[in-house]
């Protein structure tokens, strides 16, 4: 694995390690305010990354097809929805500020445990969407750049530090230590990499079907958008925070995909 290729797929998990470290600042609890602000503006990071880094990519890649070039990217993105419903049902996972665990009723997962599975639920098709992406450059499609590669990381590295510090920062409210919590912050972000790995290395069946797996990450996190962290940005009382954070990070995607890539 070249250099480059290393970059890509560990920046993300980077992200998230920084974005737990928070934990070893933090003084008191998170507020509503910065918890919103945080998921509001990965949710506009995850939303661009799914329309430039991936569906964008995904028509242009079938464009021999004429007018029908859209029915990978259409095919890809329900695929993925779909596939995130699955894992929604059937893996035990407790979602931020919820008492009452999804996925498999009988778990004996603690809620902490189910808290860090949460997170790395939706950071799968984050890992996928970068190895996809990855696996696509190494193919020689010139559609996706090493840039292009390089700014999907990225963004999701930025959005990730919130996710990491989400994770770990009502850990620490709730009474653990700070290193305890800063390591399952952590762990929630090592799908990631992994995600990432296993779909570069089978990339000799995923070039043939890159159109469709592109659009495939992209459902998938917009599944996560729409599922998990546009209720959470908008829980409580009345607040504009979480939007406009949602535009920032949405903006910025935007721009490092067009300006990178």
């Amino acid at each position: 694995m070249t250099a480059e290729i290393l970059l890509v797929v560990l920046m993300p998990f980077v992200g998230t390690a920084i974005g737990s470290a928070g934990v070893f600042f933090m003084k008191g609890a998170m507020s509503d305010k910065l918890q919103r602000s945080l998921t509001g503006f990965a949710a506009g990071v995850m939303v661009a990354a799914s329309v430039w880094s991936l569906i964008i990519p995904a028509m242009e890649q079938s464009e021999h097809m004429g007018k029908l070039a859209f029915i990978p990217a259409f095919v890809g993105v329900w695929l993925g929805f779909l596939f995130l419903l699955l894992l929604d049902s059937y893996i035990p996972h407790l979602h931020l500020n919820s008492d009452c665990p999804e996925g498999a009723p009988c778990s004996s997962l603690g809620k902490s445990a189910m808290m860090v599975m949460a997170v790395a639920l939706h950071n799968l098709p984050e890992g996928m969407a970068v190895g996809v992406v990855a696996a696509s450059w190494l193919s020689g499609n010139e559609s996706i750049s090493l840039a292009s590669a390089v700014a999907l990381s990225l963004g999701i590295a930025l959005q990730n530090m919130p996710e990491g510090a989400i994770i770990s920062m009502p850990l620490k409210s709730n009474g653990m230590k700070n290193g305890k919590a800063f390591g399952y912050g952590v762990m929630s972000g090592a799908v990631e990499p992994l995600g990432a790995v296993i779909t570069i290395l089978l990339s000799s069946l995923v070039v043939p079907v890159l159109p469709y797996l592109l659009a495939f990450a992209a459902g998938a996190m917009l599944y996560v958008v729409v599922e998990e962290l546009i209720p959470e940005m908008s829980q409580g009382n009345h607040s504009n925070i979480g939007t406009v954070f949602f535009a920032v990070g949405f903006t910025l995607m935007m721009v490092l995909d067009v300006a990178l890539g």
